[in-house]
């Protein structure tokens, strides 16, 4: 099956499903099937446990091996957490594993599982960055289109509090539109006490995950 893994520079990414449960308006999946215009990531099924780790291959190749895709990885939160404790099994010591592991997710997990399921990453995950992508709730339904409606945003801001808990490093991220002001984002991760990070938008070309 193609399209499981795709690498960038000196990260593997790991591309488990195709379902989200934001329709975002900036998204490469509804713009291509192709990402950066060579990788195929639309599955025709999604992975199991073992197809991913094979897909793999040997994780010391790489810096850091990320859940991320077409889809958001932590609605197969059972496959990242065996694949997870796969890798760290590989290493004598739980950290540094060589290499990182990293989530990028849109922050909707407790919503879509009903419960807090941060605390089962805790020892398989060294750094998750998450899409605020909105300086309020009202840009973030109008550019992200949950299938929370609006209980999203607030949903992704306590997601990250949580995450701090949990995980080493936790990095809010937000694309550059017009619709969102970039500044006031960088003021509301520093005030939840995280790292920021511009995610570049292109129009006609992703380049980065």
């Amino acid at each position: 099956m193609l399209g499981i893994v795709y690498p960038i520079g000196n990260c593997l990414y790991l591309n488990i499903t195709n379902r989200c449960t934001n329709h975002c308006i900036f998204c490469i999946r509804y713009k291509s099937k192709l990402f950066n215009q060579k990788h195929p990531l639309w599955l025709d099924h999604e992975p199991t446990v073992e197809e991913s780790i094979e897909a793999i291959g040997d994780p010391s190749k790489y810096n850091e091996i990320v859940f991320c895709g077409y889809g958001e990885p932590l609605i197969r939160l059972d496959i990242v957490k065996e694949v997870s404790k796969h890798l760290r099994s590989l290493s004598p010591t739980p950290y540094p594993l060589p290499p990182k592991l990293r989530i990028n997710t849109n922050g909707q997990a407790n919503l879509f599982w009903g419960r807090n399921i941060l605390p089962e990453l805790k020892g398989l995950v060294d750094r998750m960055v998450v899409s605020l992508d909105a300086q309020n709730a009202k840009v973030y339904n109008q550019i992200c289109h949950s299938e929370f409606h609006e209980k999203a945003y607030p949903a992704v801001i306590e997601f990250i509090k949580e995450a701090k808990k949990y995980i080493p490093e936790v990095i809010a991220s937000a694309v550059e539109l017009p619709e969102v002001d970039v500044a006031a984002c960088r003021k509301i991760a520093k005030n939840l006490g995280v790292k920021f990070k511009i995610r570049p938008y292109y129009e006609e070309k992703y380049v980065r995950a």
